[in-house]
Order: structure tokens, then C-alpha cells, then sequence
């Protein structure tokens, strides 16, 4: 009897042990629950936020598995304070056609603000109109900004099919971006990054797989004082390209304010560049090159229509 005792006394002890562990354990995979987005599985490192695989403060930082149409498309770390995106990661794997999207398509996140919904229905939903979102940003947020765009993190050119693109057009994968920067330098940019990872993020059965992480970094002011505006904007891919038999790689970043030259086209940098200057290490334990950017494939773009590459 004594011995039984012992032993279920042990087994008790080890329950509530091992009961206050899933915190934990949570916080160390919370990353692992969306799979596929993120190269070798390990996301951005940011001080602050994202050590290891772990979210620093989970009650503010809300990774989300972008889920449309019953599929995930992608990833966004969201900051539920300031109401944007920290980042969001996909995967390029080229362009198989439709329009982008045309109308009221705007969605939101109703997981982030507990709306009822079917436990087994993950999808994102449509944005109401005039209602104020605790967690996130909501149509009405923008609509007193017309100096800002929704400025998208993962943008819908970049996206392999229609629904993923209209996956793109949800609230948590935007933050408020100056018109004359969204469409100018960050723009081009966008279009040049898309014709190198068309052209060269193959292997060599010609499937295309580009890894992308895009992300905000807060500033001080806010939009109808609750959307957090960026200080700036960064943007960093790497891939595998069998047609150069080498992993090629290169980032970006912009201050948040308008272009100031007609035609101007932001800087490639290296990704020990983004690491030194905004403490981001896009892709971290990977092959990817820290030293080199693909700058000297730019001249086969020059008269290539869209690709807005610096000549």
C-alpha cells in the first residue's frame, strides 16, 4: 500500500509539473504551427520580438497562418499594440495569372479579437466598414490618411495565383506607407526583385522557390491615432539558383517618406547590411550569402517592360 501510495504520489507530482510547461513549449514552436514560409523553418531575428524561434511577448505579438479559402498562404507576425505587421514571409514560386483585385476585398483577422466564428473555420474574414477593431487595424483606420497606402508587406504581384493575391488584401498584412514612396522606389523595387526570382530562383527541374520576409518598423506617430506609422520599411529575399549553381540573396529598406527624385530606385544592400543597420537578420542559420546582392544581374533587366530595375 505504501509503495502504491509512493507511486501515484509521483505520478501526481510529475502531472502538475508537466502542467505548467505547454506555456512554454508553446512560446519555443510558435512558428512550427505554420510551416512552409519560413527558410529551414526559422524566422527574422529581432531584437525584441523574435529570439530564436521564440516570440518574445506573445500576449502582443500574434504570429498568424494568413488562411484563404481553407489554404495558408503565408505568415505575419502581428503586433497587436500598434496594429501592423512586424513581417510577413512567403514564398514566391512565380506567377500563374489573374488580375489584382478589384473593389471592397479588404479583410481582417478574427481570431485576433476573439469575433465568434466556427472553431474549425481558420479563414480570414471581410473587414466591417465602420467598426473600431481592438487588436487590429480596420477599414475606418485608413480612411482619414490619404497622404498613406495600405501599404502591403507581402504585395499581391508577388503572389503565385488569384486567391492568393486576394489573400494579400487583408488589414494585417499592411501598414500605412507614403503614396509617393509606395509607388515610386518601393514599387520599382518590388518589380525588379520579382523578374530576378522569375529568372533565377529555379532548381533544375525549373520549379521556382524564392523565400521573402518583408517587414515595418514603428515609429513614433500614429494614423487616426491607433495604426502605428513606420519609420521604415525592409525587404529581404533569398533562393537557390541552379541556372548560377549558388544560393543568391539581397535586401532593402526605405525611410517612410516621399521620393524625392522622379525615377529613383531604392539601394540594393547585402544582408549583413540589414543585420548592422536595422539589427535584422532576415535568415538566420541558412546558406543564404551575407555579402553579396544580385546587383550584377540588373543590366540583363534593362529593357525587359515592368522589371524597373537600376540601370
Amino acid at each position: 500500500m505504501v509503495k502504491l501510495k509512493t507511486r501515484s504520489l509521483w505520478f501526481l507530482a510529475a502531472f502538475l509539473f508537466l502542467s505548467t510547461v505547454p506555456t512554454v513549449a508553446e512560446v519555443q514552436h510558435a512558428f512550427s504551427l505554420c510551416e512552409g514560409f519560413l527558410l529551414q523553418g526559422n524566422p527574422p531575428q529581432i531584437p525584441g520580438i523574435v529570439n530564436g524561434r521564440n516570440i518574445q511577448n506573445q500576449n502582443r505579438y500574434k504570429p498568424i497562418c494568413q488562411t484563404y479559402n481553407n489554404v495558408r498562404r503565408y505568415l505575419t507576425l502581428y503586433d497587436t499594440r500598434n496594429r501592423i505587421p512586424v513581417f510577413s514571409a512567403y514564398v514566391y514560386r512565380g506567377d500563374n495569372g489573374g488580375a489584382r483585385p478589384q473593389g471592397e476585398l479588404w479583410k481582417i483577422e478574427p481570431q485576433l479579437d476573439d469575433e465568434k466564428k466556427d472553431e474549425n473555420n481558420k479563414n480570414m474574414a471581410e473587414v466591417e466598414a465602420r467598426k473600431v477593431y481592438p487588436h487590429q487595424a480596420g477599414e475606418i483606420d485608413y480612411a482619414q490618411g490619404p497622404q498613406y497606402n495600405r501599404g502591403h508587406l507581402f504585395p499581391s504581384t508577388h503572389a503565385f495565383n488569384q486567391d492568393e493575391k486576394i489573400s494579400t488584401f487583408t488589414l494585417t498584412n499592411v501598414a500605412p506607407q507614403i503614396t509617393a514612396f509606395n509607388g515610386e522606389s518601393w514599387g520599382r523595387m518590388e518589380r525588379c526583385v520579382k523578374c530576378v526570382m522569375q529568372r533565377y530562383c529555379a532548381d533544375n527541374n525549373g520549379r521556382r522557390q524564392a523565400f521573402l520576409v518583408v517587414g515595418a518598423q514603428p515609429g513614433n506617430n500614429n494614423l487616426n491615432g491607433r495604426v502605428n506609422i513606420p519609420t521604415q520599411l525592409w525587404s529581404a529575399f533569398c533562393c537557390f539558383s541552379a541556372e548560377s549553381n549558388a544560393w543568391i540573396a539581397s535586401a532593402f529598406w526605405g525611410n517612410n517618406v516621399a521620393d524625392t527624385r522622379p525615377n529613383q530606385h531604392m539601394r540594393t544592400r547585402t544582408l549583413r547590411e540589414l543585420n548592422g543597420n536595422l539589427r535584422i537578420d532576415a535568415f538566420t542559420n541558412s546558406r543564404c550569402p551575407l555579402d553579396t546582392t544580385v546587383t550584377g544581374l540588373y543590366p540583363q533587366f534593362a529593357n525587359q517592360r515592368g522589371c524597373d530595375c537600376p540601370t
